[in-house]
């Protein structure tokens, strides 16, 4: 009975900790876009040269692709980066350039093997040949509103900032995996990003918009230096405050659109970052497992078996993180009241964050994360796009034998995962 009140206690912290979650959500996105005292120009308008990577078919790639053709800004650049021809991919980014035949859009074909990392390989060749000092890194799964570059680049005024990224919104949800994707992103990712922050300093980027200075990157060793690792985005930020450069996350949300995964991709993609996560941060790692309330609450309910106080506290639990979840939706939903109110174009209706009726499914994905959380601790490999790594230290990658005794245990596991799947 003792164990059972220990797990009491954690699951307890978790909660606390889930609170200051929403709290530093709820901070952020109240925080104004400039400042004070970091001498922001009002009238900070530099050309920026945006890199868009691009590899197969995203859900609702044409709009998000064209919503960074739309911004309210005077002077920027959209290159269109794809490694092959073949990827359709090419078709969509033709689409969008002969519609707007007077954006300064490039198309950028050309296969970059120089690392592990295909994203970084993607990106190479674009930065190569961006004509300005300052770079935007923006993902192809995302959809930003007119008044995206206005409100980060105001930011990049301070000689002193390095690198600004944003906060991220899950919006979509027409599958199970779609749905868990985007509770997911709006609760735990978020959180965790505006938590580490406000409260302890570290930025956390995620790489779905990075805006930075050529001359930055390039004193970290450019974009080669990230070749071969998996976390690039997070080791960008990491390397830029090392070297007294601030990282600024912004309080203007981007949509991330994910609407017809499936479970399994949903699952696949969080055992990779929880890897990533375990070769980055180590013994903290363990803290992502204490802050999950709800896969928590249910030890006591399989240590002591079904009872009145079990399954009340497991239904208690539960109840708290839906509406936790609910709290961080309205704060979201919040911007694009704020966006359409101000004159600029806010995110279609039909990608609503997540549905009211959604949030109930909120337990049963964390308790799909917290069996995933396990899998780094027995598994060092990851299969990207065909390829299988290896992870080391800090998310470095390096080729996973494919022979040997090493390669007999990697087969093993795959074949394993394959009849439990």
């Amino acid at each position: 009975m003792e164990l059972v009140y220990i797990f009491f206690g954690i699951t307890v912290v978790g909660l606390t900790a889930y609170g200051l979650q929403i709290w530093a959500i709820r901070k952020t996105l109240c925080e104004n876009e400039v400042p004070a005292g970091k001498g922001a120009a009002r009238g900070f308008c530099p050309p920026i040269s945006v890199l868009k990577p691009l590899k197969g078919l995203d859900d609702n790639l044409f709009d998000n692709l064209e919503s960074i053709c739309l911004q309210d800004y005077p002077e920027y650049e959209v290159i269109f980066s794809l490694q092959d021809y073949n990827d359709p991919a090419y078709k969509v980014v033709r689409k969008i350039r002969d519609k707007y035949p007077d954006k300064n859009i490039t198309i950028l074909v050309e296969r970059c093997e120089v690392g592990l990392n295909p994203k970084v390989n993607n990106l190479i060749p674009a930065y190569r040949i961006a004509k300005y000092e300052h770079v935007l890194i923006s993902d192809s799964n995302v959809f930003v509103n007119r008044d995206y570059l206005q409100s980060i680049v105001k930011l990049m005024s301070d000689p002193a900032v390095g690198l600004v990224s944003n906060i991220i919104r899950g919006s979509g949800g027409r599958s199970l995996g779609s749905i868990f994707e985007n509770l997911h992103l709006n609760s735990f990712v978020l959180g965790s990003v505006c938590f580490l922050d406000r409260f302890l300093k570290m930025p956390c980027v995620v790489g779905k918009s990075m805006l930075m200075k050529k001359t930055d990157l390039d004193a970290i060793g450019g974009l080669k230096a990230f070749k071969d690792v998996l976390a690039e985005d997070y080791m960008i930020g990491k390397k830029m405050q090392q070297q007294r450069k601030t990282v600024i996350l912004s309080s203007h949300v981007i949509q991330n659109i994910n609407e017809y995964w499936g479970v399994r991709r949903f699952l696949n993609r969080h055992t990779r970052w929880g890897k990533l996560r375990w070769r980055i941060g180590g013994v903290s790692y363990i803290s992502e497992l204490i802050g999950n309330p709800v896969f928590m609450s249910f030890f006591p309910l399989v240590l002591c078996g079904p009872s009145g106080m079990t399954m009340s506290f497991v239904l208690i639990v539960s109840t708290l993180k839906i509406l936790g979840d609910m709290v961080i939706g309205n704060a979201l939903a919040s911007t694009d009241a704020g966006s359409s109110s101000s004159g600029k174009e806010s995110t279609p209706s039909s990608f609503l964050s997540v549905h009211s009726l959604w949030y109930v499914l909120a337990p049963v994905k964390d308790l799909l994360i917290g069996l995933v959380w396990f899998v780094p601790l027995i598994s060092n490999t990851v299969v990207w796009r065909g390829n299988r790594y290896i992870i080391g230290k800090d998310s470095l990658l390096s080729p996973c034998p494919e022979v040997g005794l090493w390669s007999w245990r990697y087969r093993l596991a795959d074949a394993i995962k394959t009849r439990l799947a």
